[in-house]
């Protein structure tokens, strides 16, 4: 696991040192730079598999090919065998010399043998070709910026910045989906000029001209012969087992995340089934929160069974001060709540072990969010009377909001809310923090100016997708290419990274994620049962409290936290002073907000803190370097 950055094209001496430093945080242990006359590529070093030769940049033996590369190949060992069987020879034991004997033995096509998650850059001295390429579903980050006959690239975009021509500029699409979603989408970043590889994606530099292409999709839903509900979880079982199973490889002490939900807690018996040493795990909670939030008695249980080595972290609500250095780790406006408890249990794990294993990807590949079910119930819905289903919009409307992690009125608003809309287009308002309706009312003049259709068109086109004769395919579908590689990978990645830990998501593996998904949707939900597959698949094995009891995901009492411990810098980022000084929203229609949800009569945490986090990003990385927001 490293920090990678380059250059193609003529730079200052001092700039891929200067870029390094600022990924130190990502590879603490070593780093290194190779320089050949207008290129230069470099490392930040954290050490997990050959610890001793595994050093990088790494070259092959004719010093024609260098290599930076982040992440982990699974399937090294593998790999390795078939090159040595075609006559090559290894000088380490590291993957990161597989990887690049598989680019020298299969040029570009190499990719679709790694099994993985990995960022990597490779130059070709003899072509003077840089050849990019990014994992399947976008594990490891990749941000680049071209210009010219210069090119840049860095795991994260502050390195890129260290460069004088790079602008801090606002990309106003970016920012557009930034308010709609609460990140930035695959393709850009926050800042007009830099760009990120989006998963699945290499990318190829010759002649200071750059070409984009995918060597991985999801596969086809296809309808197939159904086999029995016993059949396939014992294969979801054995599936998950193997993808754990890789994931143990490394030279230094692992643990897991350990949230008490049915993912992480699958995650858990897998390893205990592939291996009989010494298990760590980690668990947050949140000091003086509702009950609804806690999920450490179900953690304990599974702890208890499979007789891990158990960690517990306290989480008070006084978060101002670790969300500065939460922002700065994204580098970006990110709304994701969650972030909180992520750098959290990050910070408390990377005390024990460098790397950990996480359940991140379970609810996409089985099927473990309401949302899910709500689309099932549109479907009836639709069928319903035009005029009954706009009465129970206005029933949903006048029900009270509950401080619980279930606020069930607010669920029943935002599915009877646009009942004329298709399926699709629900699914996807469900996901969104601000709607267009909303997003128009927000936005002041010169926001607004930025604001174009098309927000939504790659969710629609993800959706759109869908196998098996059945729409709910298709939300699984849009949650893997959007909301999983773009929120939670991300989020996993920079708050662990931030800590020197390394995390590991089995359920994220490629080849379970592509065997989910050629299973009906009814089987992975049967009748109203969330991840009733999976939760199958290890009945017997977790504790049946775990398996009964509601998904509850990784939440932090927001909304309390906003009305009490984290009034004063919700006024203090949206203050009317401030807001009117940012020329970005309407200040009487985020009083608004701030009114309904202080008063209790309506919650709007989520949008609080979408536009609370994007005045903190704003100060940290416009104010503070003279930027104006609306240039």
């Amino acid at each position: 696991m490293c920090g990678i950055a380059g250059h193609v094209g003529p730079t200052a001496r001092e700039l891929l040192p200067a870029m390094l430093g600022l990924l130190k945080h990502r590879g603490p242990d070593d780093s290194g730079i190779h320089v050949s006359a207008d290129v230069g590529l470099g490392m930040t070093r954290l050490a997990i598999i050959d610890l001793v030769t595994g050093q990088q940049p790494m070259s092959d033996p004719t010093g024609r090919y260098w290599i930076v590369f982040n992440g982990e190949i699974y399937n090294f060992r593998q790999l390795r065998a078939a090159l040595e069987a075609d006559g090559r020879r290894f000088r380490t034991r590291s993957d990161t010399e597989v990887i690049l004997h598989a680019y020298a033995a299969y040029g570009e096509a190499c990719v679709e043998r790694l099994s993985g998650m990995f960022a990597f850059a490779i130059w070709d001295g003899a072509e003077r070709r840089l050849f990019l390429a990014r994992d399947r579903l976008g594990k490891k980050p990749l941000y680049y910026w071209h210009r010219g006959h210069l090119f840049l690239f860095a795991s994260e975009p502050k390195a890129l910045l260290c460069h004088p021509a790079v602008s801090r500029a606002l990309d106003w699409p970016a920012f557009h989906h930034y308010l709609a979603f609460g990140y930035t989408p695959a393709e850009r970043s926050i800042f007009d000029a830099i760009h990120k590889l989006p998963p699945a994606h290499t990318g190829t530099l010759v002649d200071g001209r750059l070409t984009l292409s995918p060597y991985w999709r999801l596969p086809l839903g296809v309808s197939s012969p159904r086999t029995g509900l016993a059949e396939s979880a014992a294969a979801v079982r054995d599936g998950l087992r193997e993808a754990v199973r890789l994931r143990l490889e490394s030279d230094v002490p692992l643990g897991v995340f350990l949230s008490g939900g049915i993912d992480s807690s699958a995650v858990v018996a897998s390893m205990r089934a592939v291996t009989s040493g010494r298990i760590a795990t980690f668990s947050v909670s949140f000091g003086g929160a509702a009950p609804s939030y806690d999920e450490r008695p179900y953690a304990r249980l599974v702890a208890k069974r499979f007789e891990t080595d158990h960690h517990e972290e306290i989480l008070e609500p006084d978060v101002q001060t670790v969300l500065p250095a939460i922002v700065r780790a994204f580098d970006e406006p990110f709304a994701d709540s969650s972030a909180i408890p992520t750098y959290i249990v990050a910070q408390a794990t990377a005390r024990h072990v460098k790397v950990a294993l996480s359940g991140i990807g379970g609810d996409e590949t089985f099927g473990g969010y309401p949302r899910h079910l709500g689309l099932r119930v549109s479907q009836l819905h639709e069928r319903l009377p035009r005029w009954l289903r706009h009465a129970s919009r206005a029933l949903a409307r006048r029900l009270p909001d509950s401080a619980s992690s279930r606020n069930w009125s607010d669920w029943a608003r935002r599915f009877t809310d646009h009942p004329d809309a298709t399926l699709c287009d629900r699914y996807i308002g469900w996901t969104r923090f601000f709607g267009d309706a909303e997003l128009a009312r927000l936005a002041g003049p010169a926001l607004s100016a930025h604001l174009e259709p098309g927000v939504d068109e790659s969710r629609q086109a993800a959706f759109a997708t869908a196998g098996h004769g059945d729409p709910l395919d298709g939300a699984f579908r849009l949650d893997l290419t959007t909301y999983l590689p773009d929120d939670l990978l991300a989020m996993a990645d920079r708050m662990s990274m931030s800590h020197s830990l390394e995390v590991r998501a089995p359920f994220c593996d490629h080849r379970l994620v592509e065997a989910s998904l050629r299973l009906a949707p009814q089987i992975k939900i049967p009748g109203a049962r969330l991840k009733g597959l999976l939760k199958t698949a290890f009945a017997g094995i977790l504790p049946r409290e775990v398996l009964a009891h509601r998904k509850q995901g990784f939440m932090i009492p927001l909304g309390h936290w906003l009305r009490r411990d984290l009034r004063a810098m919700l006024e203090d980022f949206l203050g009317p002073h401030q807001v009117r000084a940012r020329g970005l929203f309407d200040v009487a229609a985020v009083e608004r907000l701030k009114r309904e949800h202080l008063s209790g009569a309506q919650t709007h945490a989520d949008r609080l803190w979408t536009l609370m986090m994007a005045e903190l990003w704003m100060r940290e990385y416009l104010d503070q370097h003279g930027v104006w927001t609306l240039r």
